[in-house]
């Protein structure tokens, strides 16, 4: 199986995205896996929030392929505890699924397509956090669970 995350706009902050860098080095001793960064959607001062989100919707839909299970971060998804999390992606790895697509908005959230397309949502916590910081809570949390499915002792309960 491949995990892609798919994210809108560079990390600005060179402290999170060694972070981030850290973490994807250390999940790749687990899976395939690739981040692909979406560039930020320029001229956005002339253009409302709705019209941001589904221009990004549609670079972001491009970058699926029919066949993807396709999962979005969102404040309104299903919470997992970490166990859960990772009893997920063993149930997907399980099931023969070739490739597992989260996404990560942009500031406004995702535009009504990427929602319908969506097959499933997560949500980290009820609170709202930056989508430059999910992106390290993400490939966290995919680590994690790698090492929960192999009993490895990063995480403790």
């Amino acid at each position: 199986m491949t995990i892609t995350l798919l994210t809108i706009g560079k990390t600005d902050s060179s402290a999170l995205q060694n972070l981030i860098e850290n973490y994807t080095a250390r999940l790749k001793h687990y899976v395939r896996f690739e981040m692909v960064v979406i560039p930020d959607i320029k001229k956005t001062k002339n253009i409302s929030e709705n019209q941001q989100k589904e221009k990004e919707g549609e670079v972001l839909l491009k970058q699926l392929q029919p066949a993807d299970f396709f999962v979005l971060f969102d404040e309104k998804g299903k919470q997992f505890t970490s166990v859960g999390f990772a009893d997920l992606l063993q149930k997907h790895m399980n099931s023969g699924l070739k490739n597992l697509v989260f996404a990560i908005g942009g500031p406004y959230g995702f535009s009504a397509a990427v929602q319908k397309r969506a097959n499933a949502k997560i949500s980290l916590s009820k609170m709202t956090f930056s989508h430059q910081m999910v992106r390290l809570f993400v490939v966290e949390q995919l680590y994690r669970g790698f090492t929960i499915l192999r009993n490895e002792p990063y995480h403790h309960e």
